[in-house]
């Protein structure tokens, strides 16, 4: 390793390689680095490596030495165990050089596809036939964090090309098991269109889907997953894969402090835009199986705060719950709080302000904070930093002077705003909407239908509050507490009651 052309002390820290410069690098200075490192090629192993498991040759992740990440907060200098990453923007300018008969699919845009051919060629260009030998191959990408790069010699190459989107490329081996990529082509674009349209427009040029890897994993522009799927099975990796590119490729929180910001995002507008796409099912819940993923964890007694580093939880059961459900509910509670629109009006702001600056969960609070006009502290000091639950129940309800009384309590250590549905004989509903005092402010989105009152703030200080509905108890066939279940309420038990359970009591 050389800096402007003279040699470097360094030691090996396990997979961290440490330097130090022969002069140091002041702010808004340059460098040349020039490093020669030799790689073996392992067998498939985790994400990177040769021959996989579906026969495919080289799946180039993780193969060449990365800066590690310095900021306003320091260096960034974790060793490696095969989970997450945090990366260096920069622009890659990468050459290979491969036997002829490979294909290859990578970050960025191929700079000379009249020599290369297989599909990437322009239009009505002849590229000169190259059975032996090799092909060099000249890729060129800005304004990413990462690398990576798939070839084999029986890659099928398919294009799509998007009128206002991205160009997509398939690359995967034809033959049974495969029959589902035909199809993939239509999905991927469909989902693209809807991420586009709800969550911040892709930026870049291309997009890879490349059969390779050993399960999913994304990079920059690229996509690695294994093949042999059914239709659902691959539209869902794809998408999940494809959906990191905005919360990974295009935002990249530091994923070792903060993996829920990738998986959880990814996961909530994965599961969004899959119900679109794929299912067209607007009855069931898209976030169904984050709940009971998150309530399975709260009842196992597992909970880790969502502020644990990546590297450092004491269960993989925990950290798969937090980055991917908990994260996905951080969203699917957000909507809840401050509205569905409104949250992706947020969302939007988000990805714009915050493409290529690595953002913290400060940096997205705040973007839905300006969209929503509500103070939202109080959300994430519980929700990630603590692992107390939401539990709110009917407590008591009761008749006095004709109207009916409805003691609310807070038996969780986690506030929320409070939505309590109650029908009506007459088969009327009302809405009584409590938000909390420490929002500043109400959710303003109603749903459609419905007929809401708003009630005065609850302050977390309290554990109980008095609803009084204008009509007397015979007059009331239920009251419920969250009926659209969009709170992640441990025990929905104590939510309900009901006429017929006056002799019982609520809850029993």
């Amino acid at each position: 390793l050389r800096q402007d052309k003279k040699a470097l002390k360094m030691k090996e820290e396990g997979t961290i390689l440490q330097v130090w410069l022969d002069k140091p690098l002041p702010p808004g200075k340059s460098t040349v680095l020039e490093l020669e490192f030799d790689g073996q090629i392992p067998l498939q192993v985790r994400r990177s490596g040769r021959d996989n498991k579906e026969g495919i040759r080289l799946s180039m992740s993780q193969w060449y030495p990365k800066l590690c990440e310095y900021d306003r907060h320091g260096w960034h200098a974790n060793p490696y165990i095969g989970r997450e990453f945090h990366g260096v923007w920069g622009s890659f300018d990468v050459k290979i050089k491969i036997a002829a008969d490979y294909i290859m699919g990578a970050t960025g845009e191929l700079q000379n596809g009249d020599d290369i051919g297989f599909g990437y060629e322009s239009e009505g260009a002849k590229v000169k036939e190259k059975k032996k030998g090799k092909r060099e191959w000249h890729w060129k990408a800005d304004k990413v964090h990462d690398f990576v790069w798939a070839a084999d010699p029986g890659y099928k190459h398919v294009i799509r090309r998007m009128a206002d989107g991205p160009t997509i490329h398939f690359l995967y081996h034809e033959n049974e098991g495969t029959e589902a990529w035909s199809q993939l082509p239509d999905y991927t674009e469909k989902a693209f269109r809807e991420m586009n349209s709800r969550f911040g427009v892709y930026p870049y040029k291309n997009f890879y889907v490349i059969q390779a890897g050993d399960g999913g994993m994304e990079y920059p522009m690229a996509t690695l997953i294994t093949g042999n799927r059914g239709i659902e099975s691959l539209v869902g990796v794809t998408v999940h894969e494809m959906f990191h590119s905005w919360y990974q490729g295009v935002l990249a929180t530091d994923e070792l402090l903060y993996p829920w910001m990738d998986e959880g995002f990814t996961s909530y507008t994965e599961a969004e835009v899959f119900a679109k796409v794929f299912t067209e099912d607007d009855f069931t819940d898209p976030h169904l199986g984050a709940y009971l993923s998150y309530f399975s964890l709260v009842k196992a007694n597992k909970q880790e705060p969502m502020t644990t580093h990546a590297d450092h939880y004491k269960t993989n059961r925990a950290y798969g719950t937090n980055a991917y459900s908990k994260g996905e509910l951080t969203l699917a509670q957000l909507a809840y709080i401050v509205g569905e629109e409104t949250l992706e009006k947020g969302m939007r702001k988000y990805f714009t302000d915050w493409q290529f600056k690595h953002p913290t969960p400060a940096d997205f609070k705040r973007c839905i904070e300006k969209t929503s006009g509500l103070e939202l502290d109080w959300y994430f000091e519980y929700w990630v930093n603590t692992t107390e639950s939401i539990d709110y129940a009917v407590n008591q309800v009761s008749e006095k002077d004709g109207k009916t009384l409805v003691e609310l309590k807070r038996i969780g250590g986690m506030p929320m705003p409070v939505e309590v549905t109650a029908s009506y004989s007459n088969g009327a509903k009302e809405v009584y909407y409590l938000p909390l005092s420490m929002m500043y402010g109400n959710k303003t989105e109603i749903e459609k239908g419905m007929n809401r009152v708003e009630m005065e703030p609850w302050p977390w200080t309290h554990p109980s509050y008095v609803i009084e509905l204008p009509k007397p108890l015979k007059n009331i066939i239920s009251i419920e507490i969250d009926a659209g279940k969009k709170t992640a309420d441990i025990n929905r038990e104590n939510n309900f009651y009901m006429e017929k359970m006056l002799r019982t009591g609520p809850g029993k």
